[in-house]
């Protein structure tokens, strides 16, 4: 880690608390019937926790993109739902605390954001742009001061339950595709109509559902470039706290192998389990995984530490290194679940055993669907025709 913010240490034990007693004891309800993890957010926002990235000057908690990883880990380990909500959450505070320049009003909205700990939730996929979120279809239509928004979107994850939402789109209906802008779409002038429904292997708690968007409000709401923001702050964000995430899962089903080696241990005194090696090869796996992580995410800190500096991650050998982490983590959370799996055996394999992985699997399998592996395969593999590591 690049530092330690001041307020980490007390949000890092206020989140385990979230996890104890909030988001662990409903994880299971929570993937059985697709539904919102409403007990763990609400905890969450009692311990004031969705501020996390704002600002200490604006009210926030100031904490680092890694301390906020480190916050998805923990949550990760009791509930991948809640730990990819807050990590989605988290994402859209990042964007508007590191890109909102002089802009009074999102600076309102920050202090809006800690006062009332809204929950922000991403509006980035479209209805014919592929999965390709560096094009919209939709086009932002701004008169008199006022702007006007219709979007179909694919998905918005926990769209019915969030207080806002952050979307892209043209910057007018006829710019270009790639020419884009951030819209803040405010609960009480945006209608979400439900066009599709959410009934997946994993992350089910998520409930992200497709919507007919309609929106108006201010202009002051729209956020220029998100080209810029993308590449400096989405990107990187997203790679690392979602790689937290996933690191949270594969952390508990670790821990669920560990705890299975013991009481074999216990059965017969003197004699290592034949688990073991599988066992000592699991911890090696999560701490690569974790150090991967961990490396992004201060190389990141310390670029954001240094003035301008950050426009080294619009750069191809930044975009290739975070695509890298997205895919290593994604592919690690799977392997490393199924391994853990495979040395419990059938109490692992079993939904109603204390040792299942079955959510944990589940979940898991979600990770290299999300910004598929393959695209980012694709893009690296064009880059790396062109770039040069000296």
């Amino acid at each position: 880690m690049a530092r330690r913010s001041a307020n980490f240490a007390l949000a890092l034990e206020a989140t385990r608390k979230v996890a104890t007693e909030a988001a662990g004891p409903n994880a299971a309800a929570v993937d059985r019937d697709a539904r919102f993890p409403v007990e763990a957010i609400d905890a969450l926002k009692r311990a004031r926790l969705l501020s996390a990235g704002v600002p200490v000057e604006l009210g926030g908690l100031g904490l680092s993109l890694g301390e906020q990883a480190e916050l998805c880990c923990v949550l990760g380990q009791a509930c991948a739902a809640t730990a990819m909500i807050t990590a989605m959450h988290f994402i859209q505070i990042g964007c508007i605390a590191r890109h909102r320049g002089d802009s009074a009003w999102f600076t309102g909205y920050l202090r809006e954001c800690v006062e009332r700990q809204l929950l922000i939730a991403s509006i980035t996929s479209e209805v014919g742009v592929g999965g390709d979120a560096r094009t919209s279809v939709a086009g932002v239509r701004v008169e008199g001061g006022a702007f006007a928004l219709t979007k179909q979107a694919t998905t918005i994850s926990y769209g019915a339950h969030a207080d806002d939402w952050f979307a892209t789109c043209r910057r007018s209906p006829d710019a270009p595709g790639n020419d884009q802008v951030l819209v803040m779409l405010r609960r009480g002038s945006t209608t979400l109509s439900p066009t599709t429904t959410w009934n997946t292997l994993g992350m089910r708690g998520t409930c992200s559902p497709g919507f007919s968007v309609h929106a108006t409000g201010d202009a002051a709401q729209i956020l220029p470039d998100y080209g810029t923001v993308s590449a400096k702050t989405m990107v990187p964000y997203s790679h690392v706290l979602w790689g937290g995430t996933w690191l949270g899962i594969a952390t508990d089903a670790v821990h669920r192998a560990r705890a299975y080696l013991r009481g074999e241990a216990r059965k017969a005194p003197g004699k290592a389990p034949p688990q073991g090696l599988r066992v000592s090869e699991l911890a090696t796996q999560l701490a690569v995984m974790r150090a991967l992580v961990h490396d992004v995410a201060r190389d990141v800190e310390e670029v954001y530490e240094t003035p301008g500096a950050d426009e080294a991650l619009a750069t191809i050998a930044w975009a290739l290194r975070l695509n890298q982490l997205k895919i290593a983590a994604s592919q690690a959370v799977f392997d490393i679940t199924v391994k853990s799996l495979q040395t419990i055996g059938i109490m692992a394999y079993k939904q109603d055993s204390p040792a299942s992985l079955g959510r944990h699997l589940r979940d898991a399998l979600s990770a290299s669907l999300m910004v598929g592996n393959d695209r980012l395969h694709a893009t690296n593999a064009a880059f790396l025709c062109v770039f040069k590591d000296d």
